[in-house]
């Protein structure tokens, strides 16, 4: 099969006074002697609220064998200083046919789509994550959720580019105000690494939300002046694939707000692109508390040395971090897989938070699982093992209906004496429940 050189579209950064996420200079970055040279700890402190100071270590991370391999056949000229460079690592993304097709031996689904400029979301994906896919296995958990096929080409009757109805509540170009206390903030589109279930794949790297002064001030501008908004999330694309100052500048305008209590942050890039989390980056967000973090993490396979340096890095800074994992078919949809990642999470500091049953967004039939399945994980989770592990299952209700908890049914009968409950053993047991 002939297949043309592919240029995979992707989003244009630069808006009306917007800096590109690449580096100017990244030619004069001075290559390290080795490339593998060992770990140098570098020690940097962020203050405390209490007067004392955090250090935090900064070594090169060490890498997986498999990561290692990967840097070794495809970037044997790369430096370690410039592989550990977010920068790099975003001026580098994979976003070609040509390029992933020497990386990856292509399916017959795989090539299908990449040859078809008809599916919606952007092709990328940043070198670090790249390392940690297979070469051989088309269904492997982490290449299914970057790399195309053709299934994202499949529209079902179920399906629509905006599922959650986000456009309707929409007061601000990239503000969605659902819930009354809280607003969903959409700093940009841009992503460095596109998850192919994405909810806003519609918007999603298609350079539609652009980081622009005078959009993001009349955003900031509606939350000023609605003094029930208590709670702002910002999202996106990731919000944290803007430079240090930008992101600053968005933070440090919201804390002035009397009424925003807290300010979040949703983002992938401790999974994508871990190298993102410095220690400057850290010490700014540490500025602005009460902040809290949502990362996406789907698989154990993304919880590498490098992700975990970074989760603790923004840990040791007082950041609470919660974990947002979508429910995915052949990827993470049984009751062991999902107990290994909310376990290496644990392990990295991050609290299971909610496990969302997949949006049935336009082209996504071949990820979704039905409801008892997740019914079912969590069946398989709760009582047998630490109850912090356990995420809440969620439905995100289509038209903005919101999220809405679904839990198995543990009670079998509930009299006027009595609640009959079932156990996680499959036992039963009586609670007594009379009016007093």
């Amino acid at each position: 099969m002939q297949h043309k050189e592919t240029i995979i579209p992707d989003i244009l950064m630069m808006g009306e006074d917007d800096e590109p996420p690449s580096p100017a200079n990244l030619l004069n970055i001075e290559k390290t002697t080795s490339q593998f040279a060992p770990p140098k700890a570098i020690y940097t402190s962020i203050p405390t609220l209490a007067g004392n100071r955090i250090r935090l270590a900064r070594p090169h991370p060490r890498s997986t064998p498999k990561t290692r391999a990967f840097r070794k056949k495809y970037y044997p000229e790369v430096s370690d200083k410039e592989w550990n460079d977010w920068q790099w690592q975003m001026s580098s993304r994979i976003r070609r046919f040509d390029k992933i097709n020497k990386m990856l031996k292509l399916s017959p689904e795989e090539l299908d789509a990449l040859s078809n400029p008809g599916f919606q979301l952007p092709l990328s994906i940043t070198p670090y994550y790249a390392s940690l896919l297979s070469v051989d296995d088309p269904l492997q958990a982490l290449r299914r959720s970057v790399v195309p096929t053709s299934g994202e080409l499949v529209k079902m009757p179920c399906e629509s580019d905006d599922p959650l109805g986000e456009d309707h509540q929409s007061p601000i170009p990239g503000l969605v105000h659902r819930y009354p206390d809280r607003v969903l903030f959409l700093l940009l589109d841009f992503c460095s690494t596109y998850c192919r279930y994405c909810t806003r794949s519609r918007v999603v790297g298609h350079g539609s939300i652009l980081p622009g002064r005078s959009r993001l001030e009349r955003a900031i501008e509606y939350i000023s002046r609605t003094p029930t908004i208590r709670d702002v999330l910002l999202s996106g694309g990731d919000p944290l694939t803007l430079s240090d100052d930008r992101l600053e500048w968005v933070i440090s305008r919201l804390r002035a707000i009397p009424h925003v209590e807290i300010i979040r942050i949703g983002t992938k890039v401790p999974a994508v692109l871990p190298q993102r989390i410095t220690p400057k980056l850290v010490k700014m967000l540490h500025r602005y508390h009460p902040l809290w973090m949502s990362l996406h993490f789907i698989h154990p396979d993304e919880c590498t040395p490098e992700t975990n340096r970074a989760c603790n890095m923004l840990a040791d800074a007082g950041i609470p971090l919660g974990s947002q994992t979508v429910l995915l078919k052949g990827i993470n949809d049984s009751v062991e897989t999902m107990t290994q990642l909310m376990h290496q999470l644990m392990m990295m500091r991050v609290r299971p938070y909610y496990l969302y049953q997949c949006d049935p967004i336009t082209g996504s039939g071949h990820f979704r699982t039905s409801v008892e399945k997740g019914l079912e994980i969590i069946r398989g989770m709760r009582g047998f093992t630490t109850g912090y592990s356990v995420p809440t299952y969620v439905v995100d209700a289509p038209r903005g209906g919101g999220k809405i908890p679904m839990m198995p049914d543990y009670v079998e009968q509930h009299t006027s004496e009595a609640l009959v409950l079932r156990n996680y053993e499959n036992k039963i047991f009586r609670y007594p429940d009379s009016a007093i």
